[in-house]
């Protein structure tokens, strides 16, 4: 069986956890793993990398480097089967960080210390909206990420999730606002900064 026959089998079941972090189909893309199903993750807007790469920039100013990821670190979360997210961002912290380190690959287990904060950049498209506003927002309150932050650029919205007793409370911030996280007061970001593309 070629590569390509095996992977296109592969991807037409439901996988488990080992067997997402081997699948290679040869191609670029990057896959999340819902319910044991292979998700290919669409490529994003001009607009929107420059929106994530305003916001990384402002984080850069007062988080270390080390405990930022940008696109690349896998991250299990609880699901009817196995389930892997790979938020565009995440504030790592500390034990975090020093829990995937020494790693070959980038993969945030369920054993391991949760990130502090996690970061979407929504894309265009009823089914992101709902990826990024519903489904994210449960699996990431059951990991135990303390902030959740949803940034919105077609509704030009910027919304901070505070994990209360097991549960997100939400703030929205508009364009006119400016926006301090509970975990990191120092960090202060004026959201016209980011979202006026």
């Amino acid at each position: 069986m070629t590569q390509t026959v095996m992977a296109t089998a592969l991807a037409n079941q439901l996988l488990t956890l080992e067997e997402f972090y081997n699948y290679d189909d040869g191609s670029d893309i990057r896959y999340e793993l819902v319910d044991g199903e292979l998700i290919a993750m669409p490529t994003e807007s001009p607009a929107n990398c420059t929106v994530a790469r305003r916001l990384f920039a402002q984080l850069l100013k007062l988080i270390p480097i080390e405990w930022l990821s940008y696109k690349e670190i896998m991250l299990e979360v609880s699901g009817r089967r196995a389930k892997v997210r790979i938020p565009d961002m995440m504030i790592l912290g500390e034990e975090c960080y020093a829990a995937i380190k020494d790693q070959s690959r980038g993969i945030i287990t369920q054993d391991m210390p949760s990130p502090l904060i996690a970061i979407e950049v929504v894309s265009t498209g009823r089914v992101n909206e709902s990826r990024d506003y519903r489904y994210k927002r449960s699996e990431y309150a059951v990991r135990g990420i303390a902030e959740y932050w949803i940034v919105d650029p077609s509704q030009r919205k910027f919304t901070v999730l505070t994990l209360v007793e097991g549960f997100y409370e939400e703030v929205i911030y508009g364009l006119d606002d400016t926006f301090r996280s509970g975990i990191f007061p120092e960090l202060e970001v004026k959201i016209s900064d980011i979202l006026n593309v």
